[in-house]
């Protein structure tokens, strides 16, 4: 039988192997010596496969991976989003040039399209990646996106209501002239746009057109509305009506002799307000016509109908003049209560 020391030892007197008894604080000090050894190797091979070698550890191989896939899954996310936007900035631009305009309404402001989400840090549980991590901007473009949407969602509603009220925008369109278009009757004596001011003489913009006529003729609305203001001024506008017709459009009707509306009373179009004549700043009788659209000055004659016969234009203001007197009579002067 072969020698195995710390195993089996020769007993002189027997001359035969015998067990070796080895204690309890031998066998732990020999099992905790094999133990830091292998712990001691261990931490050199992996200090050698980390650092020497370059190579990375499993687990963090593992993490790679994961961050990897969904780093990729964000990306996607992101491609997603850049088309969802580039069609939702395709319904803004239907919505505010195309849309809103048709119905006289005005722009969203970008400030309220762009609004963020105020108050409380929505982030917080995404501090710990950073400001700049791709989560983070990839969750707070999604939330502005969303807010977006409804903005946009919200603004189509308001324009559905108003298309269902495209019947009364036809009416409410400043359509015909303020006055009997007979060509003995008056004159065009200033146009709209740059002129020569004829009190100073100065080049100035003249924001509607002048009809020189004889004070006392009949001025008619030119839409269904509301009048807004009714003003007696020593120079300027004179005596003047602005009406409000609804859907961004307003007239305005300067240098009367008489009025006959007051503010808040509901007129038709072909409703007789006053009549024309020479107050306020004005160098001979004429008839001061303006049409304001989303608050800017527009050219009247891209709404006038001058082509209407005389004829014509007395049936359309005769039909409604019956109803006009009724009218007075009833309380428009008080809103149409």
């Amino acid at each position: 039988m072969a020698k195995n020391s710390g195993t089996y030892k020769l007993n002189p007197k027997t001359l035969l192997y015998e067990a070796e008894k080895i204690s309890w604080g031998s066998r732990f000090a020999w099992s905790l010596g094999f133990f830091l050894s292998s712990l001691l190797l261990s931490f050199l091979y992996f200090w050698i496969y980390a650092s020497v070698l370059g190579f990375e550890l499993p687990k963090t191989l593992l993490l790679k991976k994961k961050n990897a896939d969904w780093t990729a899954r964000i990306e996607v996310l992101n491609r997603k989003l850049d088309r969802s936007e580039a069609a939702l900035e395709g319904f803004r631009m239907r919505d505010d040039e195309i849309y809103r305009n048709i119905f006289g309404m005005n722009e969203i402001a970008p400030e309220v399209r762009n609004a963020g989400f105020g108050g409380v840090n929505r982030y917080a549980y995404l501090d710990v990646v950073g400001d700049k991590s791709l989560l983070k901007r990839t969750a707070m473009r999604l939330d502005v996106l969303t807010k977006k949407a409804y903005v946009q969602s919200k603004s189509f509603d308001d324009i559905e209501s108003m298309a269902r009220k495209a019947g009364d925008m036809a009416s409410c369109i400043p359509a015909i002239p303020p006055f009997n278009p007979d060509k003995n009757r008056f004159r065009l004596s200033s146009p709209f746009g740059f002129r020569s001011d004829p009190m100073s003489g100065m080049t100035r913009f003249h924001s509607g057109y002048d009809f020189a006529m004889k004070p006392g003729n009949p001025v008619y609305t030119t839409g269904d509305g509301v009048v807004e203001t009714v003003k007696y001024e020593l120079g300027g506008y004179g005596n003047s009506v602005t009406i409000d017709h609804g859907f961004g459009y307003k007239t305005r009707y300067a240098h009367m002799k008489m009025i006959y509306v007051v503010e808040g009373m509901k007129i038709k179009r072909g409703e007789c307000i006053g009549e024309s004549g020479n107050s306020g700043k004005s160098t001979g009788p004429h008839l001061h016509y303006e049409v304001i659209y989303r608050g800017n000055h527009v050219n009247p004659m891209n709404y006038l109908d001058m082509d209407m016969s005389p004829e014509e234009y007395s049936s359309m203001v005769g039909k409604v003049s019956q109803n006009s007197q009724a009218v007075l009579g009833n309380g428009r002067f008080n809103g149409g209560k």
